[in-house]
């Protein structure tokens, strides 16, 4: 029994591969379990270290649609919820003028789902097959906004006064990220399985570089890889994640560069707008930084 899990864990690591996505096999764990047991599942750590891309590399394994909920400071419910679309009310209670029902049926008509837009938490859950949920750093929003996601992780239902109790059609595969700007909840953690996303080692950031860019000569790609990994281990204040490596690849092969070498340190130089993205690292980078960094490549 134990070893066709571990075959399970290896298969989706594959499945996963092919999709784009490089995993660790607790990682795969992780998200099998999240697969099998509709547990929501979140994802910590710094920016910029692939965590959105496990809800795309999900959607597109599972052949679903993704919905993203982008979080942000000031996101209220009925962002996230839904909104009723007032101006054709209005114009649906002008043309009710002349009917002569009772008012109680004209408010039925008017608070009825043709008027409801749905935004991602109500289109997840009324969705079908079942979608995977992104909510996108959800530590940027409140203690409120995050308390209210409770009932949605529960029960998967939601309550909207003018139409009751909404349950899902499907149970969403639910994805939340965290950059750890402030403290979750114990009661969401409590709800959802846990994976800490740290930067990739030499060999797995790597073997990403390989898949997304595959037409990469190996040794540029070792080169890049080295270097990224040296950078990261200086004092900045943004340090380069993943879709940054991928973005300083992309401009290194555009403007020709075969190699990380003395030689090229002119445009290595010309190329970290696409890896470094501040003002004070880059000033942190000098070209004496540079060469040094090079030459240990």
């Amino acid at each position: 029994m134990a070893t066709d899990r571990m075959n399970d864990v290896l298969g989706l690591q594959q499945q996963l591969q092919r999709h784009g996505f490089i995993a660790r096999p607790s990682f795969a764990a992780t998200l099998l379990l999240t697969m099998e047991m509709r547990r929501p599942l979140l994802l910590e750590g710094e920016a910029g270290v692939g965590k959105t891309e496990v809800a795309k590399a999900l959607a597109r394994l599972l052949g679903t649609r993704l919905i993203r909920l982008q979080c942000y400071e000031g996101l209220d419910v009925h962002s996230a919820l839904y909104e009723w679309n007032y101006q054709h009310q209005l114009l649906a209670i002008k043309l009710l003028e002349q009917d002569e029902r009772p008012v109680r049926d004209k408010e039925q008509d008017i608070f009825s789902e043709r008027y409801l837009l749905k935004r991602p938490l109500l289109e997840a859950i009324t969705t079908t097959p079942a979608p995977v949920l992104l909510i996108d750093e959800i530590d940027r929003t409140d203690e409120a906004f995050e308390a209210y996601l409770l009932e949605l992780l529960s029960d998967f239902q939601l309550s909207i006064p003018e139409l009751g109790v909404i349950r899902a059609v499907e149970r969403p595969f639910v994805i939340l990220t965290s950059n750890a700007t402030r403290e979750i909840s114990d009661a969401l953690r409590r709800r959802c399985l846990y994976q800490y996303v740290d930067y990739p080692d030499f060999e797995v950031e790597l073997l990403i570089v390989r898949t997304q860019v595959p037409d990469v000569p190996e040794k540029l790609a070792r080169q890049i890889v080295e270097f990224v990994q040296s950078v990261r281990q200086m004092d900045m204040q943004k340090r380069p994640g993943l879709a940054e490596t991928l973005d300083w690849v992309a401009a290194l092969l555009r403007l020709g560069v075969s190699a990380i070498d003395a030689d090229g340190v002119e445009q290595i130089m010309n190329s970290l707008s696409a890896l470094i993205k501040t003002r004070e690292d880059q000033a942190g980078l000098s070209r004496p930084v540079v060469e040094k960094l090079v030459a240990a490549c």
